[in-house]
């Protein structure tokens, strides 16, 4: 009886010093893939390494052995394997054939998170600030002052929030302007403008985007969705030219505003038009939603990853790292991309083709990246003003908010050499 005692003990001793690795599995097996990324980044936060397998069952992070590291993956609800090191080894040498489209990533630094949200409470939610805080990610908030005071720098990864960078406050005028909410809104701005030394509200939000241009030149990393991204381009654009009506600046727009434009400024766009009628819910010919077919709707609308090779483009499969390759389409003041209008230099990630709209674009810029996704709530098709926030404890394996983590977390990925 002893005998088979100490070989029970035996056995778990054996079994435990072989199982030297976590696997938290990101395929369809994973019951909550968003808090798996909070996981990701708690993990870095104590400056341990997580390898991110990339197309490996859906994109799994791997992490050696810790108690602590477990405890807390079964606090938050994620589901995980425990393997033995040659079980690891196993897989890092499956996915280093040249022959499968696998890859490992090193994450070795939680990446510094600001969100660019306004300070006066808005009557719409945030994707991104929803994911962050279901995810566990911390984050830092900033705005106007905050970016026009310099602190950028202090940051590796930025969000933009639902925004309008050319002043003219979303183009809600015509119907919420007599709103308490745009009133107060049109009054804060204002005020903040003035005594940051702006006499438009335009002059400020131009210089804002001139900070973050250079933030993002410089090596920052950029995310940005809904009616941030078009709008972010064409106030680029359209510095030095006043593209903006008197019930929004108190002065009328310059009549050839649209011949004056340096598309050269923009980031992802080029040979656009600006929206001039005031009454018009949109700001330029970008975004697609007043072109879409009428046949388009919630039953039919989806958009497909594209599937990049991850030994030879591995940011752009980061980014597309997912248990599902169609993801279902959502609206937003920017709904989607005019493909045609799109820079040739930018990656198209994501598409839906048959409509000619780019969902999911990523490229370089100077010495940092910036990624823009249409739409505004992936969980919610047509998010309206006044609707309450969607409960991501409803949607815990949303794909397409996995998208919005996998920027959060791409920029702690080590800078790997090309292989020859």
């Amino acid at each position: 009886m002893k005998r088979y005692i100490l070989s029970i003990l035996l056995f778990f001793i054996v079994l435990q010093g072989q199982s030297a690795y976590l696997l938290i599995q990101m395929d369809n097996t994973q019951k909550n893939h968003l808090k798996a990324y909070g996981i990701a980044f708690w993990i870095l936060e104590r400056e341990v390494e997580v390898s991110w397998l990339l197309n490996y069952r859906g994109g799994s992070f791997m992490v050696q052995y810790s108690q602590t590291i477990e405890n807390e993956i079964v606090i938050r609800g994620v589901s995980y394997e425990v393997i033995a090191d040659v079980q690891a080894s196993q897989i890092i040498a499956e996915i280093s054939s040249a022959e499968i489209n696998m890859d490992e990533v090193k994450l070795h630094k939680a990446p510094k998170i600001a969100v660019y949200s306004p300070k006066n409470r808005q009557p719409w939610d945030d994707a991104v600030t929803l994911a962050l805080t279901y995810a566990e990610i911390p984050y830092d908030v900033v705005y106007d002052n905050e970016i026009i005071e310099g602190s950028l720098p202090l940051y590796d990864w930025l969000h933009l929030h639902h925004e309008d960078f050319t002043g003219q406050y979303g183009k809600f005028w015509r119907s919420f302007k007599d709103a308490a909410w745009y009133q107060e809104d049109v009054r804060v701005n204002t005020e903040n403008a003035r005594m940051l030394g702006f006499d438009k509200v335009s002059q400020l939000k131009l210089s804002v985007a001139k900070r973050i241009r250079d933030f993002v030149s410089g090596g920052g990393y950029l995310f940005s969705m809904c009616s941030a991204p078009d709008s972010f381009d064409v106030a680029l654009a359209a510095d030095g030219v006043d593209i903006v009506d008197v019930m929004f600046d108190g002065d009328p727009a310059d009549p050839n505003a649209q011949q004056k434009l340096n598309y050269d400024n923009c980031f992802a766009f080029e040979d656009f038009q600006i929206v001039n009628n005031p009454y018009e819910y949109e700001i330029s010919t970008i975004d697609v939603t007043a072109k879409r077919p009428r046949t388009i709707n919630e039953k039919n609308d989806f958009f497909t990853l594209f599937d990049f090779s991850a030994k030879w483009d591995p940011i752009p499969t980061m980014l597309c790292q997912n248990h599902m390759q169609v993801i279902k389409g959502f609206m937003g003041q920017t709904t989607a991309f005019d493909i045609d209008l799109v820079k040739s230099n930018v990656l198209v990630m994501g598409e839906y083709k048959t409509a000619k709209e780019a969902r999911y674009i990523h490229s370089d810029y100077g010495f940092g990246t910036f990624t823009f996704l249409g739409g505004h709530d992936p969980e919610d098709y047509r998010h309206l003003v006044g609707d309450p926030p969607t409960d991501l404890n409803l949607f815990p394996n949303s794909p397409g908010y996995r998208l919005i983590l996998n920027n959060v977390l791409f920029p702690a990925a080590k800078k790997k050499k090309r292989k020859t």
